[in-house]
């Protein structure tokens, strides 16, 4: 059985992922990312379980390495046009 992870560690991860998630190139995805992140932690801020709280903390360490690995595959593809949120006026 895996211990608990602490406040630290959670919140560690927190800003590993929306830092991560900073890091897409594109707007959607970026903004995607963050806002699943937030959604994530916000629904996992009522679990009282310690088994619970840890394979919580399990999963969000691979969503994090998953979101590493896609940062890299979508920047090799990045469009050549920004999003029209992105886009600076005249």
């Amino acid at each position: 059985m895996m211990a608990s992870p602490s406040r630290a560690e959670v919140l560690s991860l927190f800003r590993s992922l929306l830092r991560t998630a900073s890091k897409f190139t594109d707007y959607n995805i970026r903004e995607y990312s963050k806002r699943r992140t937030i959604d994530g932690f916000r629904d996992s801020s009522a679990l009282a379980d310690p088994s619970s709280v840890a394979a919580a903390f399990v999963d969000g360490k691979f969503q994090l390495e998953v979101m590493k690995r896609q940062v890299v595959v979508y920047s090799l593809y990045a469009p050549d046009i920004k999003s029209v949120m992105e886009a600076t006026s005249p």
